[in-house]
């Protein structure tokens, strides 16, 4: 019990924290000799697990055959890695789904390891399918590469400092460390806290060695910050932040470009891009296709504006659209809003020429007490929502609470749209992801159990649903204890189908047995 006694008293430390409250050429910065060192994982050990685990079903349901969805191509970005292991959202769509078969339930066989109070909310796969994570802690980011069977840290590198001292709370600070990709060389490309993009190579034998670094300063505010980046299918890198700058950066020339949106409008998400030259991206006010002149300033093809509430509701980073724009073949691209009294999914036509965009507002989740922070997913001719309402963080989902029920199933046809199913499975903060190759949809959940004995305790599930009926098809339990939370990380399946979910204090791995 002593050995895990530091990971519990970190965690607990993250939950009282929370509680707590012009256009010009990029600056390569020189690599220093001496670098800020890694911040050390606790090799060999698991997420601490408790005697409580007793208390609560291990696993219900039933295994799963394989149901695969057929699904519209994506077109490979070819400055990503192979689809599936590239960025957060999976591929240059952010479609959040799969081709590769996940777990079906048979068996099932978990295994986690610490890092100490560090999540790796985004993580990519190498060419020797291993794992490329980028992981915040209290003290700032890292990349890590980790063997993907045993969890073993391989090499690590810290890339960013936090700026504690500006009161921002770092359960909630985006800034510089929550995205980056991954590219065909196996060459990651994250942002700092610092107004910098790095590059790094992952090497054969899995070092991590930073070759550049592009500074952003002269064309970031003082107090702002780096969100997202994403490389459109030219090659140039586009970079967002908070406030509302969206740059390029041609990583030859150092050439940095740059468009501010409209005063007001903030970005808290990641974009998406397509192969016609589009880059997608919501901010707190509207829906942007955005496209590079062929010098690389960045231009506004159209705007869509959209209801973004009279609040910022519990469970959003923002008062608008807590998602990532969803691309889905050649036509959609959809988003949330933040209306009341029901939130709504909102289809729009990305073609060109179209001049009536919006194709469906269609209402989903509860009344008064529906929201989402995570991307919708797309699978087959639908967009697939998770209710995040209620979530502010791992005190709201201790002592047996959780958050509100629901997810659902949005049908885009070509008249419009429907729901075609709503799971009441509470999944208070997770990015789902949808398995085509068996035709399941995974998130991370956390029940409000009745059993009296059971009721106050935080039994944290990875289950699975039926993307054609919405069905719960199985659960299996990760563990009791804020310490299995994983605050707003995604779900992952890596090239031979393993899942993987990042927590406050690691990262867990599911297969079939």
């Amino acid at each position: 019990m002593r050995r895990i006694l530091p990971v519990l008293a970190g965690a607990s430390m993250l939950a009282a924290l929370l509680v707590a409250g012009p256009q010009s050429s990029a600056t390569p910065v020189p690599t220093p000799e001496v670098t800020l060192p890694p911040i050390p994982a606790i090799s060999g050990l698991p997420i601490p697990s408790l005697p409580t685990d007793l208390l609560v079903p291990k696993f219900t349901g039933a295994p799963a055959a394989k149901q695969p969805i057929a699904h519209p191509p994506i077109p490979q970005n070819p400055w990503l890695s192979p689809d599936g292991t590239n960025t957060m959202h999976n591929d240059s769509y952010a479609s959040d789904a799969y081709q590769v078969s996940g777990p079906l339930g048979q068996s099932l066989k978990v295994k986690s390891a610490s890092y100490g109070v560090r999540e790796c909310a985004t993580i990519a796969f190498d060419s020797h399918n291993r794992i490329v994570g980028l992981c915040g802690g209290l003290e700032g980011f890292g990349m890590m590469v980790i063997d993907p069977v045993t969890l073993k840290p391989i090499s690590e590198l810290r890339t960013s400092a936090r700026n504690l001292a500006t009161g921002t709370n770092p359960l909630t600070d985006i800034c510089g460390g929550t995205y980056f990709f991954l590219d065909a060389d196996d060459v990651a490309y994250p942002t700092t806290g610092q107004k910098t993009i790095q590059k790094i190579q992952v090497q054969a034998d899995g070092k991590l060695v930073r070759q550049h670094e592009w500074s952003l300063a002269a064309n970031v505010a003082a107090d702002d910050c780096l969100i997202a980046t994403m490389p459109d299918y030219d090659g140039r890198i586009w970079f967002f932040t908070q406030q509302g700058t969206v740059g390029t950066l041609d990583r030859d020339t150092g050439a940095i470009k740059t468009y501010e949106l409209p005063d007001g409008e903030e970005v808290t998400n990641s974009v998406a891009t397509d192969e016609t030259g589009g880059m997608y991206v919501v901010s707190t006010h509207a829906l942007y296709r955005l496209d590079a002149t062929a010098d690389g300033v960045p231009e506004v093809t159209w705007r869509e504006t959209y209801d973004r509430g009279s609040r910022l509701k519990t469970g959003n980073l923002s008062q608008g659209s807590g998602t990532t724009p969803t691309l889905l073949g050649d036509r959609w691209v959809a988003i949330n809003d933040n209306a009341d009294p029901k939130t709504n999914v909102l289809v729009y036509d990305r073609r060109e020429g179209v001049t009536d965009r919006l194709h469906c507002t269609q209402p989903v989740l509860a009344d008064n007490a529906g929201t989402t922070d995570n991307s919708l997913v797309a699978a087959g001719n639908s967009f697939i929502i998770e209710n995040n309402y209620g979530y502010g963080g791992p005190t709201t989902t201790i002592l047996g609470k959780t958050t509100t029920p629901g997810l659902a199933r949005v049908m885009v046809e070509d008249d419009g749209c429907h729901v075609a199913w709503t799971s009441n499975e509470i999944a208070p903060s997770s990015v789902a992801k949808a398995s085509l190759g068996n035709g399941l949809l995974y998130a991370y959940t956390k029940p409000k159990l009745t059993n009296p004995l059971s009721n106050a305790l935080d039994a944290w599930y990875f289950t699975a649903i039926d993307i054609r009926t919405g069905k719960t098809v199985w659960s299996r339990l990760m563990g009791t204890g804020i310490q299995w939370n994983n605050h707003y990380a995604a779900i992952y399946l890596g090239p031979d189908g393993a899942a993987y979910i990042a927590t406050l204090a690691g990262l867990i791995r599911i297969t079939d047995g």
